[in-house]
């Protein structure tokens, strides 16, 4: 399964994409809002995604600037496995290497996400989370139309975690 918008692809991971998704990981401005993820880290967290297309055919893309070529990070969907206020959910998420953020790369990418996640998926509700200084990312939420539903801690960090409180978006079908 494959996305394409004007300037991207976004596809299914390639074993040769594992080092250049490691090295995004480590860039400064993408690791500041998220937990840093060591190079194994990084592997799991690929081999979840590798998962998700087996099981659903959809997952988080590896995203592609089409003219280049180039991995620049990622983007789709992913079914959330933890219990929160807002779960059971499927979220929409996306992690942009640093020269490429800034272009609406991440809007375009996630706007190809959600058309398919409402009408080939026939979801009802996605839902996207951050840290509250994540501003870049609840603003892109709020141009993708979501609305603010909330505050929660993730449940996979301690509560005493600098990262640990979210805010929580949601977008319906009908929006």
């Amino acid at each position: 399964m494959e996305l394409i918008t004007p300037r991207l692809r976004l596809r299914q991971w390639h074993q040769k994409d594992r080092e250049s998704f490691y090295a995004i990981n480590c860039e400064p401005d993408v690791q500041r809002h998220l937990v840093p993820l060591d190079r194994q880290g990084s592997d799991r967290m690929l081999d979840k995604i590798d998962t998700q297309f087996a099981e659903h055919g959809w997952g988080f893309w590896a995203l592609e600037e089409r003219e280049s070529g180039k991995l620049i990070g990622l983007c789709g969907l992913a079914h959330i496995t933890w219990d929160a206020f807002f779960t059971p959910a499927v979220e929409i998420g996306w992690r942009l290497s640093t020269p490429w953020q800034g272009k609406g790369l991440a809007l375009e990418a996630a706007e190809r996400a959600l058309d398919f996640a409402f009408g080939s998926v026939g979801l009802s509700r996605v839902v996207s989370f951050t840290t509250p200084a994540n501003k870049a990312s609840w603003g892109l939420m709020e141009r993708l139309g979501m609305k603010r539903i909330g505050e929660f801690d993730h449940p996979n960090l301690p509560t005493s975690h600098p990262l640990s409180r979210h805010v929580v978006y949601e977008i319906t079908r009908d929006h």
